[in-house]
C-alpha cells in the first residue's frame, strides 16, 4: 500500500487540499517516528506509524473547511470517522482506527452527548502506542497557514477549552513520549 497514490485517490494532485495533506501528514509522520524510534526496546510498529500518520486526516475533503480548501459538507470533527469509513472500503482497518482515533486526544461518548456532537454514538479514544503517538504528534502541527511546529503551551491550551481532562491525556503523553514534564517546557526561541 502506497499512502501517496491513496491520498492522490480522493485530492487532485497539485491542489491546495492535496499539498495541505501530504505536508501535514509528513510533519506527523516525522514526528511520530522520532518519538516511536526513542522508545527503544519494544518500539512500535515504524512502518504501520509513517503510513497511518500520512493517512490520518485522509477524510478532511468531505468537511467545510474553506480555509484548508475542502468543500464537503460535514462539519470538519467529521473528519476522522469519515477516514475511518473510506480506509475499511480499502480494507485498511487498522489505519481506519488511527483516523477515527487521533481528534484531539481522542473523543468519548460522554464527549459526544454533552457536546452534541454530529458523530457515531462510540469511543473514539486511542487504544493502540501506534494510535497514541499519532494523536500526540498530530498535535503538534496546523494543516492551514504557518507550517511550524505549535509549542507545548499552545497545545495545552487548545485543549484545555475541552476541559482538563482533555488537557491532562496530551501531558501524560509528554511524560511518556519525552520524558519531560509539560510545564517545564522552554518557552520557545530560548
Amino acid at each position: 500500500m502506497n499512502p501517496y497514490e491513496l491520498i492522490s485517490e480522493f485530492y487532485a494532485p497539485g491542489s491546495e487540499p492535496h499539498r495541505i495533506m501530504i505536508r501535514h501528514g509528513e510533519q506527523v509522520a516525522k514526528k511520530a517516528l522520532d518519538v516511536a524510534r526513542r522508545l527503544g526496546c519494544g518500539a512500535p510498529d515504524l512502518k504501520f506509524i509513517e503510513e497511518a500518520a500520512l493517512l490520518h486526516d485522509i477524510g478532511i475533503f468531505l468537511t467545510r473547511a474553506r480555509k484548508i480548501g475542502c468543500t464537503g459538507t460535514c462539519p470538519y470533527v467529521c473528519h476522522g470517522y469519515l477516514g475511518r469509513e473510506l480506509l475499511e472500503r480499502k480494507g485498511l482497518f487498522r489505519h481506519a482506527l488511527v483516523c477515527e482515533r487521533h481528534v484531539g486526544v481522542g473523543i468519548t461518548p460522554d464527549d459526544i452527548v454533552g457536546q452534541a456532537l454530529p458523530l457515531p454514538l462510540r469511543d473514539m479514544r486511542p487504544v493502540t502506542l501506534e494510535e497514541e503517538i499519532i494523536a500526540y504528534a498530530d498535535k503538534f502541527y496546523s494543516k492551514g497557514g504557518d507550517a511550524a511546529e505549535k509549542p507545548v503551551t499552545e497545545i495545552l491550551r487548545g485543549l484545555e477549552r475541552f476541559g482538563p481532562d482533555k488537557a491532562a491525556v496530551f501531558r501524560a503523553w509528554i511524560r511518556r513520549f519525552e520524558g519531560k514534564d509539560a510545564l517545564t517546557e522552554p518557552s520557545p526561541g530560548s
